[in-house]
């Protein structure tokens, strides 16, 4: 009976834990500010139709800094980035709504834009606020630097 309690403790006490960290860890992410919830997908279908399932999407939390966009997944312990996108490598194809099973597999105001990131395609998936504000800052280059928003 301790060896059963002790036990359910420990797992308890570690699952406790490991919620703590996720949220310190999103909160020594958004410390700087900058930051908006931000869904990605990587190597991304040419054609929206392309992906009937809606798979490939991977919940995030996208952070400015300097002239980077660093993007980090909810569900992970790394504090590091998990993509990192140069503003002078984004080039913006164009943007959607979600279709099909894309309405379950994001937030449901989220729009997305297709992006082009040296040669990789992507998209990503934002509320209109925090898209307003990527545009706004993609075409907010220092002098000199190409941007292509479509």
């Amino acid at each position: 009976m301790v060896l059963a309690l002790t036990v359910c403790g420990s797992v308890i006490a570690l699952v406790v834990v490991g919620l703590f960290v996720f949220g310190l860890r999103r909160r020594l992410i958004q410390r700087s500010g900058g930051t908006f919830d931000c869904s990605l997908r990587w190597n991304a279908p040419e054609k929206p139709g392309e992906d009937e399932n809606g798979k490939g999407w991977g919940y995030g939390v996208a952070r400015y800094n300097g002239d980077r966009v660093e993007w980090f997944r909810v569900f992970s312990y790394s504090p590091r980035p998990r993509r990192v996108l140069e503003r002078s490598a984004i080039e913006v194809a164009g943007r959607r709504t979600p279709e099909g099973e894309e309405e379950l597999a994001l937030l449901s105001d989220h729009v997305i834009l297709a992006c082009l990131h040296r040669g990789t395609r992507l998209e990503l998936a934002m509320s209109e606020d925090a898209l307003t504000g990527f545009l706004a800052w993609l075409e907010a280059a220092p002098p000199g630097q190409r941007v292509n928003v479509a």
